[in-house]
Order: structure tokens, then C-alpha cells, then sequence
């Protein structure tokens, strides 16, 4: 029998604890992508004989920044004119809303602070942290499909989903899936980098590339992507690859930056 479409009718919840608190899979993905980043770096410490202590103050600072900059770049760069009105709003997270752009911005600038009072190299921290970014974004992509969310467009190709609790019958583009296996596979491409290197590769060669290729293929998977607000509908670009242009240039700024570090590191 020929697949036609999958049928995809989860519950988002997993169980109740105390008959009101809801455990469900989108916070159980998100703290998991948390505890795997947490044990992705405490091998990078021990490969560089780096303190452990400082591993724990930078996950507090990761979780801060993706947090805070999650939520505030869903509430600005989507609905603004609500959450100005009703700033008490912002911090009711559980309401749903968190922006993946809104995140990359929260834990740059979250890294930044941490290296100004750590004094360890920005760009060394951002090289190794976007690894286990990149594991958090496929984490986060299966919450969404879990939650039946930020789905794509009508498709007739086998592999579209029917998310029955959205009382969408029509099979949609899986955009969840195809961002997380992209996240996946910058994960083992960074990986990759840097143990081929023996954990010093060339400093922003791995910020520069996860920016680059998340974000290009960010630009392009939106075309096939429902709209998540009424505005975006008459843009010609929507807002996900609007944000989307300033991190690839920043990619290729930080890729240009690199090699010519490279050749300052062979003359010295």
C-alpha cells in the first residue's frame, strides 16, 4: 500500500501531576535540549582542561538568554501593537510564543556578557555553543510538531501530515521535520569540525557556517510555511526570512573575518 499522507493526531500533553499541572512534550524537548547541550559541553571543558564550575555559570547565562530572547522576539516581531498594550502578557510564557530568531539574539548577546565577565574569548564561546544550538533547534522543531504547530502548506506530496487536532484534514508540509533533521545535520557537520580539529578549529569557521546554512535554509523552508500572523499575508517576504537575511550576512562577515585570521595566525 502506497502512502498517501500521515495521519498525525498526538496529544501534546504526556500526563497531569497534582490534577492541574500539565506535563507536555514541547517543555519536555526544551529541557532536554538543555540537559544534552549541558553534557556536550562538559566534554568539550574536559577536552580543553577547562573548569567545571564555569561550564555551570555559562548554562545559566544560555538559559537566560534563550528564554528571555525567545519570548521577546516572538512578542516584538510578531504581534507588537497586543504585547505593548498588554505588557503583563510578555510573561506568561506558558501562553505559548517563542521566536527562534528572537533566541539566536537573546543568547549572542547573553554569551557576550558572559565572556566580558569570564574573560574567555567571544568568538571561542559562540564557535562551541552553536553546536548544541543546533541540537536544541531539532529538540524544539519535534516540540512543534508535537504541539501540531508551525506546519507548512498544502502538499500532495506522501509524506504530508493530516494534523487532525487543528481539524486540518489536508495533508500539510511537515516544516517541524525538515528543520529538524537541517538542525541534526549542522549538529554532526559542527561535531565533525571540531574534533577533526582537535578541538581548536579555526575561530568563527563554525559560528559563521551555522549561520549561514541555518539561516539560508530557514529563508527557503518559509515559502512552504502557513503564515503564523494575519500581516504577513501581504508581505512579500515574511518576517521569519526577513530576519533571517542579517544573520546569513553575518555569517559570511564572520566566514570572511575567519580567513583572514587564518593567514594572520601562519605569519605569526
Amino acid at each position: 500500500m502506497i502512502l498517501e499522507a500521515v495521519t498525525w493526531n498526538v496529544r501534546p500533553e504526556i500526563f497531569t501531576l497534582f490534577g492541574k499541572m500539565e506535563v507536555r512534550w514541547y517543555g519536555l524537548l526544551f529541557a532536554s535540549s538543555f540537559l544534552f547541550g549541558y553534557l556536550i559541553f562538559s566534554k568539550f571543558f574536559k577536552k580543553e582542561n577547562l573548569p567545571g564550575e564555569l561550564l555551570d555559570k555559562l548554562t545559566i547565562y544560555m538559559a537566560i538568554g534563550t528564554i528571555v530572547g525567545a519570548r521577546l522576539g516572538h512578542c516584538l516581531f510578531y504581534e507588537p501593537g497586543y504585547y505593548l498594550k498588554n505588557p503583563l502578557e510578555i510573561l506568561k510564557v506558558w501562553h505559548g510564543g517563542l521566536a527562534s530568531h528572537g533566541a539566536a539574539i537573546g543568547i549572542i548577546l547573553a554569551l557576550y556578557l558572559f565572556s566580558r565577565k569570564y574573560k574567555r574569548p567571544f568568538i571561542w564561546i559562540l564557535d562551541r555553543i552553536v553546536i548544541v544550538v543546533a541540537l536544541a533547534g531539532a529538540c524544539i522543531r519535534l516540540g512543534n510538531l508535537m504541539n501540531s504547530e508551525i506546519y507548512g502548506i498544502e502538499t500532495n506530496l506522501p509524506w504530508g501530515f493530516i494534523f487532525v487536532r487543528n481539524q486540518d484534514f489536508v495533508p500539510k508540509h511537515p516544516t517541524q521535520i525538515y528543520e529538524a533533521l537541517m538542525c541534526l545535520i549542522i549538529f554532526g557537520l559542527l561535531m565533525r569540525i571540531y574534533y577533526k580539529n582537535d578541538a581548536k578549529p579555526r575561530p568563527g569557521l563554525m559560528f559563521g557556517l551555522f549561520l549561514i546554512i541555518l539561516f539560508v535554509f530557514r529563508f527557503f523552508v518559509e515559502y512552504i510555511k502557513e503564515v503564523q500572523v494575519d500581516f504577513e499575508s501581504t508581505m512579500p517576504l515574511n518576517m521569519g526570512q526577513i530576519l533571517s537575511i542579517p544573520f546569513v550576512i553575518i555569517g559570511l562577515l564572520i566566514l570572511w573575518w575567519s580567513y583572514k585570521h587564518k593567514h594572520k595566525l601562519k605569519e605569526a
